[in-house]
């Protein structure tokens, strides 16, 4: 639905053109929630924004449904930015106006709907965000997580099919954090929308994305699906993610490898491998003995996962190995 073709962006600082997105290629698929990760500074807010074209392209071509949106003339572009809704990081709601006038203002806006037509659309979105009980409050009257729900209402007032999120969530806390991700997850699933969700937040990503992109200094360093990048990751960025997501300190890490014995696997299970008994049966059959110096279960969307760092000594390691990739689990040699 969305494809960058070399698309760059530079801006100008004191006569010098300073990249802020190196060219770039990349292809978002219709339907999917496709995250976007990165560091402050990583241009990942930059890439987000040249998608509806608040910021011009300076390179390359975007591609919104096979037409190129960087030729599009002023009334085109007005028309195109109907169909993408925009979620902000704070929010960006009307002072002065009840959440109801909140939600109608881009309809109005618009200038095409009815007032019967606004109103019909406004109740149907409050209750979608469970918001029914207050449209005549003000914004603040409302919670932190409250005033997002508006703001996701207010997105999907003129029909979207794309939705873009500029860290939605890093203003809230925790548990609001995963009722608003619970909400953009039955969005997607329910409506069909292309979700383009950037956030500095792995676990954010874990729970929602069908795919990522880690950008660092202006560039996609890595891109794939979430389960690859967030199980396996290449990049030194991408791994600081990671473990910053795992709240693991690297050197406290490599400090219990280093006194552990023999060989270290680290294991990767997948679905139903997740939960299934099978390092006693790796035991029994090859006759190793193992320590689990690190471990957790958790999600991937809606897969569930586990990873394992043992340590192995004794027996046959190699019919251990064979036995535990026989059984659909990705094993990595960590020394």
């Amino acid at each position: 639905m969305i494809v960058f073709d070399q698309v760059q962006k530079s801006y100008q600082v004191a006569g010098r053109a300073i990249p802020a997105l190196h060219p770039t290629s990349m292809t978002i698929e219709t339907g999917e929630v496709f995250g976007i990760v990165g560091h402050s500074g990583a241009g990942k807010s930059t890439l987000v924004r040249l998608i509806n074209l608040l910021e011009p392209a300076t390179g390359g071509r975007i591609l919104i449904d096979d037409e190129d949106i960087t030729r599009y003339s002023a009334a085109e572009l007005r028309a195109f930015r109907r169909k993408v809704g925009m979620i902000f990081q704070h929010f960006n709601l009307l002072s002065s106006k009840t959440v109801a006038d909140n939600v109608a203002f881009p309809m109005r806006l618009a200038g095409i709907y009815s007032k019967a037509d606004i109103r019909s659309r406004v109740e149907e979105l409050l209750a979608r965000v469970s918001l029914s009980d207050h449209a005549n409050k003000y914004p603040s009257q409302l919670s932190g997580g409250q005033k997002q729900r508006v703001g996701i209402a207010r997105a999907l007032a003129c029909r979207p099919t794309i939705l873009l999120c500029d860290e939605a969530t890093s203003a809230l806390d925790p548990q609001t954090t995963q009722s608003v991700l619970r909400l953009l997850g039955d969005i997607n699933k329910e409506l069909g929308l292309t979700i383009v969700l950037i956030t500095h937040e792995m676990d954010v990503v874990r729970r929602v994305c069908d795919r990522v992109a880690v950008m660092d200094a202006g560039r996609v360093v890595e891109m794939g699906s979430v389960s690859d990048v967030f199980l396996h990751p290449q990049h030194p960025t991408t791994r600081d993610f990671v473990f910053e997501s795992e709240n693991v300190d690297r050197d406290d890490l490599q400090q219990d490898l280093q006194k552990a014995e023999g060989r270290i696997l680290r294991l990767t299970f997948k679905g139903d491998a997740t939960y299934k008994p099978l390092l006693g049966g790796v035991a029994r059959e090859s006759g190793v003995d193992f320590s689990i110096l690190s471990g957790r279960i958790d999600h991937i969307k809606d897969t569930p996962y586990g990873q394992l760092t043992l340590s192995l000594v004794g027996g046959d390691l190699d019919i251990a190995m064979q036995a535990l990739q026989a059984a659909d689990v990705h094993v990595e040699v960590v020394r």
